[in-house]
């Protein structure tokens, strides 16, 4: 019998299909892990709002880790366990740094209101940038001077065109935060530099949840598609990357099947999880 006691998933390109939706069978598996008493977790990068804005309806699932760590919420009695945010002096220094080098960022307000920020614009040619702040056109404004950012930030998004080189090149005057890499979620291509306190990312936010639930990371199985994963399969016991995942990532972890194909399903399935109920 396996030992799993908590799944942790993604949710964009891993439990989602490319429509945006769960399939029947994820749900199917989902309701099935709860009456097995399995805890379910979702850990995304998006916003609480963003999450909320996504579903009328609640889903079969215990808790929310979002906006890549920065926040946790039991989704049954809707209550924020978990908070974190960079203060003013980091804001003001990473703000400094990445206008000096014409980086065009978004600064967040702390959770749970982060779906509100205020927006930087360096660079002429940036569709992918351009294309957020229209679809979040009424949550952000543009900044021109350092005094008009928030005291408290719960991260702060740059956006650069598909350059690793570059990316990596920004990302070496950050050493004192937790720096993620996120494929754009709305153009596939462009590169997301996500900015946290120094603790905060998915994997350490897995591992408040279970502290706060008495597990260990023994009894843990996460899914994941991209590279904001890392930290969070780097964690878990059982760790699966799906099909759709960047190449490089896909010989670090378990396999299992596209979202389009039902990944989620297929690698709780494939770690014995529900091997008494499959029928």
């Amino acid at each position: 019998m396996s030992s799993i006691k908590i799944v942790f998933t993604d949710l964009d390109g891993t439990l989602l299909i490319s429509t945006k939706q769960i399939s029947r069978a994820n749900i199917d598996c989902l309701c099935k892990l709860g009456r097995q008493n399995v805890i379910r977790v979702i850990s995304t990068g998006r916003s609480l709002f963003s999450f909320n804005k996504l579903f009328d309806q609640q889903l079969p699932v215990d808790y929310l880790i979002f906006s890549t760590g920065s926040g946790i919420v039991d989704l049954n009695t809707h209550k924020l366990l978990f908070s974190s945010s960079l203060e003013a002096e980091d804001i003001h220094f990473i703000a400094s740094y990445l206008m000096k080098h014409t980086v065009d960022f978004m600064v967040h307000q702390p959770v749970p209101d982060n779906h509100y920020f205020s927006f930087f614009m360096g660079q002429k040619n940036n569709p992918d940038f351009t294309r957020r702040i229209k679809i979040y056109r009424d949550y952000g404004d543009q900044f021109t001077v350092l005094t008009s950012l928030p005291e408290k930030s719960a991260q702060i998004i740059a956006i650069f065109p598909n350059d690793p080189d570059r990316f990596e090149l920004i990302k070496k005057g950050l050493t004192r935060y937790t720096i993620t890499r996120t494929t754009s979620p709305l153009d596939g291509q462009s590169i997301w530099m996500e900015i946290t306190p120094a603790a905060v990312s998915k994997g350490n936010s897995a591992k408040w949840l279970c502290s706060h639930l008495h597990f260990d990371s023994i009894n843990s199985l996460g899914i994941g598609n991209d590279y904001n994963d890392v930290s969070l399969l780097d964690f878990t016991r059982a760790s699966y990357m799906v099909a759709n995942g960047p190449k490089e990532l896909q010989n670090r972890y378990l396999s299992t099947l596209s979202n389009d194909d039902d990944g989620f399903c297929h690698a709780v399935y494939d770690a014995k999880v529900l091997l008494a109920c499959r029928t």
